[in-house]
């Protein structure tokens, strides 16, 4: 990357507009991290979960996700998954001594650059100490600030420091050669879209589930409040009216509402067993109490129908969909799901996600859904929506592993 006037004007401003000091909000974790920025508020989710599969695909792997601003990383912290390999920081200034700051603090071993608005100084001196980056997601509203129009030098200059770099459309492409770059040197993709992990499941477990339910129709309630169970139950309830041999497996958002969610079950009539202690799962149970949520890829595979809770009633922001729909369970969930409302949206859209609102409904829904045609039908849209974007998802992950490996054998070579 040449250091053109652009740059060098632009980093004396930096020096004198830009706030000095950066603060980290961790230690560097040992073994390798990959830098992964957010520049786009609205794709996070995507984001987050592109740094799942990333730390998934390679052991030891550390995801740092950086945000613009304070505002970006608040929000970031709500929806971060609870994991100790994905850390949250906020980008430092355009400082030079902020940015050597952050650099010498994280000291990544590689840098995924999402969408646009590229920091000068923080990509030139990422570049220059010998972090391989790639751009990915490129889009027109990221090149389209102020500065990308009238120093075209510069961000032609950054542009070139990346290994490689996608555009999310031939609109996107054709703004990146307006600003100087070759079309061979840009690679148009499908846009970065959340596609969600197939949760792990032992085979013996699931081949002995499966004989022992011996075709019985399955429901799921997982991530179930307190003030929801009521509801879950009633919808069953009317369920097994229709379906006499109906089982529900109720797994709850905290692990201590466990014992009172089987005492309401039995207060209602239900035989209720449990899980975690291995009770037999009789053909006259009616209810599986599970409270272990390492399970959920089991339970996810043997229900055709998934209610997700933590969203009939307000304040809890919903769970994760995608996680069913990658393991082929049609999903319903209540209206409040601020928090992946983006993923509920797209699948909905699709015809594979259905909103309840009480118990009448949600019971309605379970009966028509467990005929298997009207679930596989369900099952089949997510798993279109879950693929739509794998794309991008596969070659980022190509690409970070060959580049960490390369690095490995040069650090190896040189010891």
């Amino acid at each position: 990357m040449s250091r053109s006037f652009g740059m060098a004007a632009y980093r004396a401003l930096s020096r004198r507009s830009a706030a000095r000091s950066f603060v980290p909000s961790a230690h560097r974790p040992k073994g390798e991290v990959v830098w992964l920025h957010a520049a786009e508020a609205g794709n996070l989710l995507a984001i987050q979960d592109l740094a799942q599969r990333l730390c998934s695909a390679r052991d030891g792997l550390h995801v740092l996700i950086t945000l613009p601003d304070g505002e970006g990383l608040n929000m970031a912290r709500t929806t971060s998954p609870k994991e100790d390999t994905i850390h949250l920081d906020e980008l430092p200034s355009e400082h030079p001594a902020a940015v050597e700051s952050f650099l010498k603090n994280w000291a990544p071993d590689m840098c995924i650059w999402s969408w646009g608005r590229l920091r000068p100084t923080l990509v030139h001196e990422t570049h220059r100490n010998g972090c391989p980056m790639i751009l990915i997601d490129a889009d027109t509203g990221g090149f389209d600030g102020r500065r990308d129009r009238w120093l075209p030098d510069l961000s032609r200059d950054l542009l070139t420091g990346f290994a490689a770099r996608m555009a999310r459309s031939v609109q996107a492409a054709q703004r990146l050669q307006n600003l100087g770059l070759p079309s061979n040197a840009i690679e148009v993709t499908s846009p970065l879209q959340a596609g969600g992990q197939a949760l792990p499941c032992a085979d013996e477990d699931l081949s002995e589930m499966t004989k022992t339910l011996s075709g019985r129709p399955v429901w799921l309630a997982t991530s179930v409040q307190e003030e929801e169970v009521a509801t879950i139950l009633t919808a069953h309830r009317y369920a097994v009216r229709y379906s006499h041999r109906l089982l529900l497996i109720l797994h709850p958002a905290h692990s201590q509402s466990l014992i009172d969610f089987a005492e309401q079950a039995v207060e209602q009539g239900f035989r209720v067993g449990e899980w975690s202690v291995g009770d037999d799962i009789s053909e006259t149970t009616q209810v599986l109490m599970a409270e272990d949520g390492h399970d959920l890829g089991l339970f996810y595979r043997l229900a055709p129908v998934s209610f997700l809770g933590s969203s009939l009633s307000p304040g809890h922001g919903g769970c994760n969909p995608f996680e069913a729909a990658a393991l082929g369970s049609a999903v319903l969930y209540g209206p409040n799901v601020r928090r992946y409302l983006p993923f509920y949206s797209r699948l909905a859209n699709a015809g594979a996600a259905r909103i309840v609102k009480d118990a009448q409904s949600l019971g309605t829904a379970v009966t028509r859904l467990i005929a298997p045609d009207q679930a596989a039908a369900m099952a089949h849209a997510g798993w279109d929506v879950i693929s739509h974007g794998a794309e991008l998802t596969d070659r980022v992950i190509d690409l970070v592993q060959t580049t960490l490996d390369e690095r490995l054998e040069k650090r190896h070579a040189n010891a």
